[in-house]
Order: C-alpha cells, then structure tokens, then sequence
C-alpha cells in the first residue's frame, strides 16, 4: 500500500532537532528526502547524544533519532558550485526545509523568490526561532531559550522551586511536527491550485500554541498561569505517594471523580462539579493520601484502571521502555546494524498508526555524506566531476 508521502522529494537543509524531525516525520511517510549539510561542519547532532564515540564518529543519537529513510550528502553553499548542485535538485523537488537565520538564505540567491523561479510548485519551509519578521526576527535561540522567553518555564515547577525547563526538548519536537504538519498542508493546497507556498514557521508561535488554554485564560481574566508541581487543581488529578512509590491520579471529569471515591470507600465524596472540588481539595486530598499508603503504586494503578480510573506510576525510562503497550504499538523501530554503530540501535518512529500504508522505515540513518556519489550521478554528474568537487571542497 502506498504511504502518503512516497513520490514526494523533500531537499532538507537542517540541522538539529526541530527541522530534521520535520522531514523525518515525512520521510518515514513514505517521502524521499535528501540531507544536505555542509562538508566540514556537520548538523551539529551528529556530535550529540549519549555516546561519546558515536558521537566523535559523526553518529550521535540525537541524529539518529530523526535520520532513518534519508539520504546525505554534502554542499558548501557558500561556493557557487555548491549552490548550483542545490538548485538542480531543487528543480525536481516537492519541498525545500531550511532553519538557518533570517535573511541568510536569500542572501546566497537560495532563499524562496529564487527557488520558486526555478520550481514554481515548490514547498519552501523556513524554520526559526522567532519567524522572518518582527523585532525579534533577527534572533537566533534554541529550545530551553524559547522555554524561557515563551512562559513554559514561568509555568513548570513547584511554588518553591520555579522557574523549571521541561525535562526534554518539547518546544523542539513540537516545531517539528507542526512544521511537517504546514508542510503536509501545502502540499494539499498545492494539489487544489497547483501552485507552490512559502511557510514561515516559529519556535516562539509554537511555544505559544502549546500554552493555548492558558494564554486564553490570561487573556480574559488577567491571571496568569503559576507552577503546581505535581499538584493538579482537583485532588483527583493529583500526584501522591503510595506504599513504594508515586501515583499520579487523573480522575479529570465528574464520572471519573465518583468512580475514584466509590473505589476508596467514599462515594458520599464523589459526582462533584469542578468549582466544589477546587474549593474541597484538602479534604479530598487527605482522603486519597491516606488511603494511598496502604498498597504500592503499581498495585494501586492495576486497580484504578480495572475500575477505569485514569491513574498511572511515577515511572524513569527504563521501567516506561518496558511497557508491554509500546510493543503492541509498534512506534519504536530497532535497527539490527547501523553503519558506524557498534549494536542495534532503537529510535522512535510515529506517534499515530494507519490502518493501511502508514509509517515504516526502511534505511538506517546515513553516515556523513554517505549518498554524496549516488544522489550526484542522477543530476549527471561523473565520477571525474565528483572528484574534482571533493578536491575543490565543494562536497
């Protein structure tokens, strides 16, 4: 079955997190997508990740992460030679991914009114931190920066301990998947008019769109959103301590709220509205924290969930990896021999299953400049030409 994105070529010329996740949900869509770095300064993650001689052979995890079903090779953009190489393959391209500063691109003759010139269909993404325009436009940042400006970290914490980063890059992935989602719209819109689209995508409007019923909220009634730490508004939706360890409770709607308090004995305490339970949360909550004590967390999930309570263990990764659900959700995929690893290598794949055609892969992330031949001879290049490239430090 055909995957949604196969026939499609996408020329992504990115680098660390958010932008190669972009073309790396597409690519295991079915996209055909080309990775384009520069010869002597590769994406910066292929230096990353948790393993220092992966990382010093140019295969760190934080590339692999997002680098099966690509090609690579490499362009210095900087040389005339190198920018030419680009726009051929742009000529026959669907999409073109960049997140390179403001301005830089077009400086080069690459940017969008020159590719659509040559490729009026085409697809041109730019990622960065604060979009092409406004005060702030000019500015570069990374996750944890766009955590701190955007008021993710304002929110994250405990009353004492605040303001706290998230613990793993969300405003990054984040930006990637809404730029695959942009993408994946242009493309749609392209088949209505035939035309191509530039999108101008943000880590900061990002950042915001996942705080967006709290800036509404803001907005309307001028309180801003505080750090709770695991407390939630209800003590139903709560985090506690059990026997061994963690629990935290997710008893949300008013259903779920008496179901928790008949399964704890207490069913004169359940089927109360949101406004009785904010102004009850002690009471509620010495109720469950006394009887939380009585059994271990997992014992206390395993019977929540039998009595469908949304409730789930404190868990580190580890323990998280081993859920049998992950398994029956295939979304991980094990790469049994990757070029420049020395064992299989496990990375994440979808977050969402088609019933037909969805997302698979089927080539291990690539070494630096591993399709640089190959990707080069279908533009017609010979191997004399190739040659002449690398010594001229072209690729």
């Amino acid at each position: 079955m055909t995957r949604p994105f196969e026939g499609i070529t996408i020329i992504d010329v990115t680098h660390v997190l958010a932008g190669p996740f972009a073309a790396y949900q597409l690519a295991v869509l079915g996209a055909n997508v080309i990775k384009v770095e520069h010869p002597l300064e590769c994406d910066q993650s292929r230096e990353t990740g948790a393993d220092r001689d992966l990382n010093r052979r140019k295969m760190g995890t934080g590339f692999m992460t997002q680098g099966s079903n690509k090609r690579s090779i490499t362009l210095d953009l900087r040389q005339e030679r190198g920018r030419e190489i680009l726009k051929q393959l742009v000529k026959n391209a669907d999409v073109m991914v960049e997140n390179y500063r403001p301005g830089a691109f077009p400086a080069l003759g690459i940017g969008y009114e020159d590719m659509k010139k040559i490729n009026p269909r085409l697809i041109y993404c730019s990622m960065t931190a604060f979009g092409q325009d406004g005060p702030r436009g000019n500015q570069t940042a990374y996750d944890h920066a766009i955590q701190a400006l955007s008021g993710v970290m304002a929110a994250t914490g405990t009353p004492e301990v605040n303001p706290i980063k998230v613990g793993t890059p969300v405003i990054d992935y984040a930006t990637g998947t809404m730029g695959a989602f942009a993408i994946a719209s242009a493309l749609f819109q392209r088949e209505k008019t035939g035309k191509g689209q530039y999108i101008d995508s943000s880590m900061l409007d990002v950042a915001l769109m996942m705080q967006a019923s709290h800036i509404t909220g803001y907005m309307y009634s001028g309180k801003a959103p505080k750090p709770t730490g695991n407390r939630h508004h209800q003590a139903s939706s709560t985090c506690y301590d059990t026997k061994d360890g963690l629990l935290m409770l997710a008893a949300s709607n008013r259903r779920q709220h008496k179901r928790l308090f008949e399964t704890l004995g207490h069913p004169e305490m359940g089927d109360k509205d949101y406004e009785y339970r904010e102004a009850h949360f002690e009471e509620e909550a010495a109720v469950i924290r006394e009887a939380l004590k009585q059994k271990s967390a997992q014992e206390w999930e395993d019977y929540f969930q039998a009595h469908h309570v949304p409730a789930g263990r404190v868990r580190p990764m580890d323990q998280a990896l081993k859920d049998p659900q992950l398994e029956a959700r295939k979304i991980l995929h094990r790469h049994a021999r990757v070029p420049g690893a020395d064992k299989p290598v496990t990375v994440p794949m979808c977050a969402f299953k088609f019933a037909h055609g969805g997302p698979s892969i089927e080539t291990p992330p690539p070494q630096f400049g591993e399709h640089n031949e190959e990707v080069l001879q279908s533009l017609g290049y010979t191997k004399a030409d190739i040659e002449a490239l690398r010594a001229d430090g072209v690729i």
